[in-house]
């Protein structure tokens, strides 16, 4: 059978999708592949796919580069196969295998997904960077420069009364001498000394992939929600005498718990009298849906990026589901197993920095929510409490509203009523 070339379009990959990112090349020009070999990674609104071989045959052009944009049904792999040319026919197009899907919150973040260019370096330029007035020097005024500016200066066989000196009262310097052989001097001694070289290298990283659309949802998020933040401390020390105690007492199937799954209780408990933050906001058809139910979902750093994993239904849980919950779908998004439920469906966020939390920060809204909570660490503080001074556990919240939806006052009353329950933990158990 004589040769052919065989097209591969973008297939249709899901309801609604009209374009892709190249996020990913599995197979470069010149490889031969076998049918369902995976070929390239592409990026949607709703997934990340993986798109398998149609045949086998070798790679003889790939159209595209990762961080391109292809349409459906536009031109993707061709291929070199047993048999007549397929660019009139109907291409075969294999189911994509769903990787994840990423939701997007604030952070950021490490590189995901990115195609980084490294250029040669440049040739040194030695530079003068101070911004004093060169003085020249003059052969009727004594020349000013150290012993060791003057012993190179005779090693390069260079007339130091020529050179213009920057320092104090014209004083010539190592630089000077730097930025007079730049100019066009002559040396024939030795080449300038290692500290007046100074590199420039850098890298180029393309933003593709995940982190493109990370930065689409900030920007979009920033520019699109008017942000009020409200900030506040939390006196947890008899929250941290129940956690210690619960944790002591656990069964080995219970997780061991941290502060997060009180917050979610306390959230969940709290969310009926505070509907107007636990919302949706449509902005284009000018629509808030208030929830119910409590999908809180958990902003979680991942080597691949900041992913949103969502605990749904939190208030039908008690604390140890919540913290199992919790801890199962933020490790399924850690290592890339999280299924688009998992990571789609939050009403309301949590973010928190663990131990790098620090005293304060101004979280983005996880649109279209118009909530989000920020935890921070904490840590032991000398407070005044019946007028003395004791050491209390101090943990730092800060948060930020839609003002479009939630009124200032609504967004202090949801922190003011979530500090009432984590200072006296028992409410959250009632």
């Amino acid at each position: 059978m004589n040769m052919g070339d065989y097209v591969f379009k973008l297939p249709d990959i899901g309801e609604g999708v009209v374009e892709g990112e190249i996020v990913a090349w599995h197979v470069k020009v010149g490889d031969s592949i076998k049918e369902d070999d995976q070929i390239v990674d592409i990026m949607t609104d709703k997934a990340t796919v993986t798109i398998p071989s149609p045949t086998s045959g070798i790679v003889t052009e790939l159209s595209g580069e990762v961080g391109d944009m292809i349409a459906v049904g536009s031109a993707l792999v061709t291929f070199s196969t047993d048999g007549s040319s397929n660019v009139n026919q109907v291409e075969k197009s294999p189911e994509p295998e769903v990787i994840e899907e990423p939701v997007i919150e604030e952070e950021k973040i490490s590189q995901p997904i990115a195609k980084e260019i490294k250029k040669p370096a440049p040739k040194p330029v030695e530079l003068i960077t101070e911004s004093k007035v060169l003085v020249p020097s003059s052969g009727n005024t004594r020349i000013l420069a150290s012993p060791a500016v003057r012993r190179r200066a005779r090693d390069a066989e260079l007339d130091l009364s020529v050179v213009s000196g920057s320092g104090p009262a014209g004083r010539i310097r190592h630089a000077d001498l730097d930025a007079y052989i730049a100019a066009g001097g002559t040396v024939t001694g030795a080449p300038p000394t290692s500290y007046s070289t100074k590199r420039n290298d850098t890298n180029e990283i393309k933003v593709v992939g995940l982190r493109r659309k990370i930065a689409e949802q900030m920007v979009k998020s920033k520019f699109s929600i008017p942000h009020f933040s409200y900030f506040e401390e939390i006196d947890v020390t008899e929250l941290e005498e129940l956690r210690q105690m619960l944790n002591a007492t656990r069964d080995n199937d219970q997780p061991k718990l941290t502060y997060l799954p009180f917050i979610m209780m306390a959230l969940a408990k709290i969310m009926p009298n505070h509907k107007e933050c636990n919302a949706l906001y449509n902005d284009e058809n000018n629509i808030v849906t208030q929830y119910s139910a409590v999908h809180l979902g958990i902003a979680t750093q991942t080597d691949r990026g900041l992913f949103v994993p969502v605990v749904k239904h939190v208030e039908a849980m008690d604390i140890w589901q919540s913290a199992s919950e919790m801890q199962r779908v933020s490790g399924a998004a850690r290592n890339g197993t999280a299924s688009l439920d998992d990571l789609s469906g939050s009403t309301f966020t949590i973010t928190s920095l663990g131990r790098d939390g620090g005293l304060g920060a101004t979280p983005i809204i996880n649109h279209p929510e118009v909530s989000i909570l920020g935890i921070h660490k904490a840590r032991e503080m000398p407070v005044v409490k019946d007028g003395k001074i004791v050491v209390r556990r101090i943990m730092n919240v800060s948060s930020s509203f839609d003002h479009r939806i939630v009124d200032g006052a609504n967004g202090a009353a949801l922190v003011q009523a979530l500090k009432r329950m984590l200072e006296f933990p028992a409410l959250i158990f009632m």
